[in-house]
């Protein structure tokens, strides 16, 4: 089962799925995706594989990857090799973008795992990373698209400690796993 991990920024997506990945990390019936990302490995963010626009594009010809979209200006692609894991029966957990899920629900057997918090929370690490003006802020909290509809979407509030959150999460895959295996 592929599950997509989504949310708006500032739900703390990459500090929860740093720490279950950390405590699933000998769990063979989980496999946490490196994206390949058009941007500097130095650049900050998550742990990605670099690739200039030209290799990635290589790459994509070549049929590397499973996935793969264009957002912020960035590429992202998705390892081809995912489907060894998803034929294994195996929990492949992959930060994706909403405009891509409804091609990887053609594609895969999906379940969405949206992060969320509450929007004051939302707004003060957004305000904490001092990107953007408070303005920009309440626009981009007001432009959060939704999730295309039909999709299996298990929904996980960070809305207390980051251990309580990735226990959440691991509950949410654990339950992912049972369900991959049943199928």
């Amino acid at each position: 089962m592929l599950v997509a991990v989504v949310g708006p920024s500032g739900a703390g997506k990459d500090t929860l799925m740093g720490l279950a990945r950390a405590r699933l990390a000998d769990d063979p019936r989980f496999r946490f995706v490196t994206r390949a990302i058009t941007r500097p490995a130095e650049a900050g963010g998550e742990v990605h594989r670099a690739l200039d626009v030209p290799a990635f594009e290589a790459e994509r010809d070549a049929g590397a990857f499973a996935l793969w979209w264009r957002a912020h200006g960035l590429l992202y692609g998705i390892p081809r090799d995912i489907e060894h894991d998803l034929a294994e029966r195996r929990v492949v957990v992959a930060n994706l973008s909403r405009g891509v899920l409804a091609e990887a629900a053609m594609r895969y057997r999906l379940r969405v795992l949206q992060v969320t918090a509450p929007a004051r929370a939302l707004a003060a690490r957004l305000a904490a990373r001092g990107r953007e003006s408070a303005a920009d802020i309440a626009a981009r909290l007001r432009r959060e698209a939704a999730l295309p509809a039909g999709l299996d979407i298990a929904t996980v509030m960070n809305d207390a400690t980051p251990e309580e959150g990735a226990a959440r999460v691991v509950e949410t895959l654990s339950r992912a796993a049972e369900d991959a295996r049943r199928s």
